[in-house]
């Protein structure tokens, strides 16, 4: 059984679009909210908040971060290809027209359904072999400053994300792999017109043009950043692209653009780092189990399933939903809105339950969770962390007062003798859902990091433009053990994988194994509250994507109470303070795409979201 919405009241915008599509009998790619790629501009930029309606479709569906990544997503479904081959080309668009987000020089999770399996494929970042967990220490043995660190080669990590769409696409590929790659050949060849996103975020960096290379690339030559609207052109990513598709990964990972990759990682001037031609050529992409919890809300029963560590994305969504079900929060309804904003905001008294679950997630997350090559799970299973009763135990901490912090939880037999880490920035990411025309899906997340990554950009010899890469290992503990001696679980250690908070999500009908929806947000950190958030709206609120994405965000990593800044009544905040929360209201930019399946008035339809606080569209037919 298929989700049910047809009782959703008519006088919503997603009953009122699907039913015009009903009854018109088909939709055209403009009935679907599509903005043509050839569009002047972009549909927004990166500050400020513009609604948007949600779209439907029939056969097949993909949302992505740029209208023209989300078109060739779509372009690549129409012709018959699978959920996989439009991430691919997705994803090497986003490359060209989404530079400071993600990239072939970064990494990225995808999880997969299809034929009533859930797979997982891991293509983070690998520290290089000659890394130490000394890395982000200073000759006084205190931590670097983060952009210090960032800035540079020494920050890189071996990129995975090619090789993982390869095996991705092996596995379930239905194009040829070279045919993916040419919408973002043609559009590096020809050009594609800067957004207002990309434009504000160059406007706004500090450290980009100092690399010689993205300066000449992003920046006029007084040092301006492009305008809005100016046709940029890249035959470097282009040439590299058009090796990718002939060869393979192995054009990236061994031969010119291995050797360029290198010489820049190794060449810089004041903070190189130690990635080897042999910590390209020995990469490998990792199949994992997914990590998949149940979650009972408004009476029906789901299965979520996310990545497995070295994500704690899957991990923490799962304690705090399952906490929070376990709280008076689990039967309260979404508070009133803002003036001026369309749907609800969720009330101080749900919110209080919500962050108090969050503090205790975050208390784990921040002792346990690491590569699961070189750290054990609590318990010898990382479902120890999301079993029933552990979560009854965890529950029971929470009480009419905000706890302000949260230690961590014993859920093995024996206490682990690791260190908590520190809480560190995290930046970056871009999110892509997908469903395609034989009910596969795709959430696949995917980053440089930080924004442009470590703000390096890789050039081949006589060709302008080229490719950014990660700043990836900034995402372990720059210290590597506490005051005490005791090591932090997601200490930098040769070949290992930074922990992340991706959280590509798929959720699935408990008693019927259907897909219900695919989903995911960029935003570091914040990327577990986003995406939850849109998990518990869809599932326990009844909200359509759109609605769901559209909420106002909130969170806490474990300390104050953080709210979207102007979102949030003032009654809400003076509540939550009286309940002992330090509340702080600020940005908070997520980038959510999601899409889900449910019956409307008796036809299966695919409905999608994208985030009004970004430049994300959803296509489909």
């Amino acid at each position: 059984m298929m989700i049910d919405r047809s009782t959703i009241p008519t006088g919503l915008l997603w009953t009122a679009l699907a039913s015009a599509l009903l009854a018109a009998g088909c939709a055209s790619r403009a009935d679907l909210g599509y903005v043509p790629p050839t569009a002047p501009l972009q549909p927004e930029g990166s500050s400020g908040y513009v609604e948007k309606p949600g779209w439907a479709a029939r056969k097949f569906a993909v949302a992505a971060a740029n209208p023209l990544a989300t078109d060739a997503g779509f372009q690549v479904l129409r012709a018959g290809g699978s959920a996989v081959d439009a991430a691919i080309a997705v994803q090497m668009v986003l490359t060209l027209v989404e530079p400071q987000s993600s990239g072939i020089g970064g990494g990225a999770f995808l999880l997969h359904s299809g034929a009533g399996k859930v797979e997982a494929y891991d293509g983070r970042e690998t520290a290089p072999a000659a890394a130490t967990d000394q890395l982000f220490l200073l000759p006084d043995g205190k931590p670097m400053a983060f952009h210090d660190a960032v800035v540079g080669g020494r920050s890189v990590g071996t990129p995975g994300t090619v090789r993982m769409l390869e095996a991705a696409h092996r596995e379930h590929g239905r194009l040829p792999w070279a045919a993916l790659f040419q919408p973002a050949i043609r559009l590096a060849e020809d050009g594609f017109r800067v957004s207002p996103r990309l434009h504000t975020l160059l406007a706004a960096e500090q450290h980009l043009k100092k690399d010689p290379v993205a300066a000449a690339y992003f920046y006029t030559p007084d040092g301006a950043p492009l305008a809005v609207g100016t046709v940029l052109r890249n035959p470097g990513l282009a040439a590299v692209l058009r090796d990718i598709a002939a060869r393979g990964s192995s054009a990236l990972h061994d031969g010119p653009v291995a050797q360029a990759i290198v010489a820049k990682v190794r060449s810089h001037p004041t903070n190189p780092g130690t990635l080897a031609l042999s910590d390209l050529a020995g990469y490998q992409p990792k199949k994992r189990a997914p990590l998949c919890h149940d979650l009972a809300a408004a009476g029906r029963a789901y299965s979520i399933c996310g990545m497995p560590p070295p994500s704690s994305g899957a991990i923490a969504i799962g304690q705090i939903l399952g906490i929070l079900a376990r709280t008076p929060g689990a039967q309260l309804p979404p508070g009133e809105g803002m003036p001026g904003f369309w749907g609800p905001a969720p009330s101080a008294d749900w919110l209080h339950y919500y962050t108090e679950a969050s503090r205790l997630a975050f208390a784990d997350r921040a002792q346990y969770l690491a590569d699961p090559d070189f750290v054990a799970p609590p318990g010898g299973n990382w479902m120890s962390l999301l079993a029933p009763a552990y979560l009854d135990q965890r529950a029971r901490l929470i009480g009419g007062q905000s706890m302000k912090t949260a230690q961590p939880g014993n859920p093995g037999a024996m206490r682990t003798s690791y260190a908590p880490m520190a809480e560190q920035p995290e930046y970056g990411t871009s999110h892509i859902s997908i469903v395609d025309a034989q009910g596969n899906a795709v959430a696949m997340t995917t980053t440089i990091e930080d924004q442009f990554g470590s703000r390096q950009m890789v050039q081949l010899p006589g060709l302008a433009g080229g490719f950014l890469l990660n700043n990836e290992l900034t995402d372990f503990s720059f210290a590597p053990t506490d005051a005490q001696g005791r090591p932090v679980a997601n200490r930098v250690e040769p070949g290992k994988r930074p922990r992340s908070s991706m959280s590509p999500t798929l959720v699935f009908d408990k008693a019927t194994g259907e897909l219900v929806m695919s989903g995911g947000s960029p935003g570091g950190a914040l990327i577990i509250h986003f995406t939850a958030k849109t998990l518990h709206g869809v599932l326990s609120w009844g909200l359509l994507p759109q609605q769901a994405i559209s909420l106002p965000n909130f969170a806490s990593l474990g300390g104050p109470t953080v709210l979207e800044e102007k979102r949030f009544p003032a009654t809400t905040v003076e509540a939550l303070r009286a309940r002992g929360h330090e509340v702080r209201e600020q940005a908070m930019t997520s980038g959510l795409q999601a899409i889900s399946r449910a019956n409307v008035h008796g036809e299966l339809m695919l409905l999608g979201g994208a985030d009004p606080r970004r430049e994300g569209i959803v296509m489909g037919e």
